[in-house]
Parts: C-alpha cells; sequence; structure tokens
C-alpha cells in the first residue's frame, strides 16, 4: 500500500508539472497522466480549451486521445489515469467509455466533480463499466496550483474595465469564456 501511495505521489507531481505548464499558457492548471498497468507512462497534457477553441479540450480528455492513439485501441483496459482535480462529468464519461480501471485525482472539486463530491459517476450499477477512484492524492499541492492561477487571474484584472479583460465563468471553473 505504501508503495502504492509513493508512485501514486510520483505520477500526480508529473501531472502537476502538466498543470503548471498549462497555466503558463493561459489554460486553467489541470493536469493529466495516462500509465498503463505496469506503471509505464502513456501519455501526458494539460487543459487546452481556449489554445484549441474546444470545449471537450479537458486534460483528460486529451490524454485517453493520445493513449487510445499510441496504443491503437479506444478501449485502455488495466490503466490508470492521474489528474490534478476531480473529473467533471464529460471526463468521467470518457473514461468509462475508455475502460480505464482506476482514477487518481488529486483536489475535489466540489462544483462539478464527477467523481465524488457532486455526482459519482464511476460506480453507477446501470453502466456496463465501473473505475476505481483513489482521491486526495497531493490534495494540497493540486489545490494550491488552481487557487494561485485563480488569485493572479483577479489580480491581473483588478480595476481593469472593457472588452478583452473581463473573464465570464461558465459552469465550472475549468471553462472560461474571455469576452
Amino acid at each position: 500500500m505504501a508503495e502504492e501511495m509513493e508512485v501514486h505521489g510520483a505520477m500526480m507531481r508529473l501531472a502537476l508539472q502538466e498543470a503548471v505548464q498549462g497555466a503558463e499558457g493561459g489554460e486553467v492548471p489541470v493536469g493529466a497522466v495516462l500509465v498503463d498497468g505496469f506503471g509505464d507512462l502513456i501519455a501526458k497534457a494539460h487543459n487546452m480549451p481556449i489554445s484549441q477553441c474546444d470545449p471537450t479540450a479537458h486534460a483528460e480528455i486529451l490524454v485517453l486521445r493520445e493513449g487510445a492513439r499510441r496504443i491503437g485501441n479506444y478501449r485502455l483496459p488495466g490503466t490508470v489515469l492521474y489528474v490534478t482535480i476531480e473529473p467533471c462529468a464529460m471526463c468521467v464519461g470518457a473514461m468509462l467509455h475508455a475502460r480505464v480501471s482506476t482514477l487518481v485525482f488529486g483536489a475535489r472539486d466540489p462544483k462539478s466533480g464527477a467523481a465524488g463530491s457532486v455526482v459519482d459517476l464511476t460506480t453507477v450499477s446501470t453502466f456496463n463499466h465501473t473505475i476505481e477512484v483513489v482521491g486526495g492524492v497531493e490534495e494540497e499541492s493540486c489545490a494550491r496550483v488552481i487557487q494561485d492561477f485563480f488569485r493572479r487571474r483577479r489580480l491581473q484584472l483588478d480595476g481593469r474595465t472593457g472588452r478583452g479583460t473581463e473573464v465570464a465563468v461558465t459552469g465550472s471553473t475549468r471553462n472560461r469564456l474571455v469576452l
């Protein structure tokens, strides 16, 4: 168990590096890593909905796409997906379709988390797949990255007015619209 938590911590720190890279590019800092059953890295990604003009370009979706491409199959059984914040319903749905075995996340998302915080789609008995979930890995570090990002964003916007400077949050904190 202790060895497994060490692996989870190391993979989450890799996901955190991805999140920071996303923040540097102006994206909401969410990072994800996909590994196989042996712990070998398959893919890593960070949020890119703003830069790709794609509302589905969450870190989890991008890592699943790249993992499926590398493996050559849209099914990813035996894989573990690490993400810095609890995934939304769209991302959990994609993980269910991909047959991801385990989800490991850092910070809970009390506004749109779909792995236990708002709803738990990982264990719905009528679905044809369930996902084992481990939450709270490197939780403080994961929460701090997101909190710091929005704190800096608010400071940048403080006192400014006019087009192009306001940020409207639409739904989850991951989905921002710059007006």
